[in-house]
């Protein structure tokens, strides 16, 4: 089978290193790649993700049998749509299934229509009207942007002016309407489900650290760093959220006309009242793919064709017993500014260690050396037969690493293990 990956991040080179792994692989390209993506499929280049005709006339040139969506904008965009209507398979929901993730508002009303527990929230086109709905409210509460936010559309804000200072923000950077959440108390941990419609399977769990500094402290990121499973996500708990919000979510967007197929990344606060939806992403998560990706056991080829075209009870996903653990190395600055292109070494020293494999993020070659290329640069993964020991070999294959322009966070894993040091 044929098959092209779309995406460049540490997200997309863990679904390329288990994509190589199936018997079933045939050509396998990734545009546009990354030089770790590189070793296991065919870059090609000069195409951007966003030129959806040239994609799909490349896909018909090279005889694709499978495209594998990784990053959010081009699924939102309707890169899938235009892929089904030339008659290529895609993993990935389109256009109109995507505003789970691309419209914070239309997946608030669509938990608000269908009983799908979530905070109470209101919507607001103006910060007078916004401002006096918190102000009504309290504090504290969280403000949300509408839209592709990569990850970092979220205040939680702890004092009155510090949420009309973030709805300001919002408006002032050309938003046009902003929502307004409750705070909800509880832990968050995140859910992954494969759906080919009505159907919903279940696909690891998760949590990340989203915060740049030890303690949780620092501005939000796009993440850096997660674990699987998440030991806060019980079996119980699981159950509950999957019947309570993943099946009636693809229920109703199967009863409006625009079913869901792909990856459902459940966003969860897990509440003294249960599992609630914080939000949905219509892709897998970055960095929380990097440890699903190496407990998953199956055919990934085989089980993102079945979703894709349907048949996805045709599949039973199947799991190591092992934990995963990935540490981001970031840039200094990040998410603020940031250099790019130092020299980084001992990738081949790290990855030596047993159960540890090095997701390059934004890295390219230069001059034959690997270099630095955007914020989040490395994730450096482990496993092991408990989140412990995944813990101490990402440690210890970091400290072979030798790039001083990077930093990462000492403490990922604190939650589960009850340490943050």
């Amino acid at each position: 089978m044929n098959i092209l990956l779309l995406g460049s991040g540490g997200r997309e080179h863990a679904l390329a290193w288990k994509l190589a792994q199936s018997p079933t692989i045939g050509q396998f390209y990734a545009l546009p790649g990354n030089p770790g993506i590189a070793e296991f499929a065919d870059v090609v280049e000069g195409i951007p993700l966003s030129a959806h005709d040239t994609i799909v006339k490349w896909c018909q040139e090279h005889t694709i049998d499978l495209v594998v969506v990784g990053p959010e904008a081009p699924l939102v965009a309707g890169l899938v749509d235009r892929l089904a209507a030339a008659g290529i398979l895609a993993f990935g929901p389109t256009a109109a299934a995507a505003r789970l993730e691309g419209s914070k508002l239309f997946t608030k009303e669509l938990c608000k229509a269908n009983d799908i527990p979530t905070a109470a929230f209101g919507r607001f086109t103006s910060t007078a009207e916004a401002a006096a709905y918190i102000r009504g409210q309290g504090a504290p509460i969280v403000v949300k942007a509408d839209g592709l936010m990569a990850g970092k559309g979220v205040v939680v804000a702890l004092t009155v002016e510090e949420a009309v200072d973030a709805v300001e923000q919002v408006f002032a950077g050309g938003g046009t309407e902003v929502l307004i959440e409750e705070f909800m108390e509880g832990e968050e941990a995140s859910l992954f489900a494969l759906v080919d419609g009505e159907t919903v399977v279940a696909f690891g769990s998760a949590q990340d650290h989203k915060r740049a500094y030890d303690g949780d402290l620092g501005p939000n990121t796009g993440g850096m760093g997660a674990y699987s499973p998440a030991p806060v996500l019980t079996p119980e708990l699981e159950r509950r959220a999957i019947e309570e919000i993943l099946i009636p979510t693809a229920r109703a967007m199967a009863k409006a006309g625009t079913p869901y197929r792909g990856v459902l990344y459940a966003g969860l606060m897990l509440t003294t009242s249960g599992p609630k939806l914080v939000e949905y992403n219509c892709r897998f998560g970055d960095p929380e793919c990097q440890v699903l990706m190496p407990r998953f056991a199956g055919d990934l080829v085989e089980v993102l064709h079945a979703t894709a075209a349907g048949r996805l009870a045709e599949v039973t996903p199947q799991w190591s017993p092992v934990s995963a653990m990935t540490v981001v190395y970031a840039s200094r600055g990040y998410p603020g500014p940031h250099q790019i292109g130092s020299p980084i070494g001992g990738l081949g020293e790290a990855s030596a260690l047993e159960g540890v494999t090095v997701f390059q993020a934004g890295t390219r070659m230069k001059g034959g050396t690997l270099v630095s290329n955007g914020g989040r640069v490395l994730n450096v993964t482990a496993t092991g037969t408990t989140l412990a020991d995944a813990r101490s070999r990402a440690y210890a294959a970091i400290a072979r690493i030798d790039w001083p322009d990077g930093f990462f966070r000492s403490d990922i894993g604190w939650r589960a293990l009850g340490t943050a040091d």
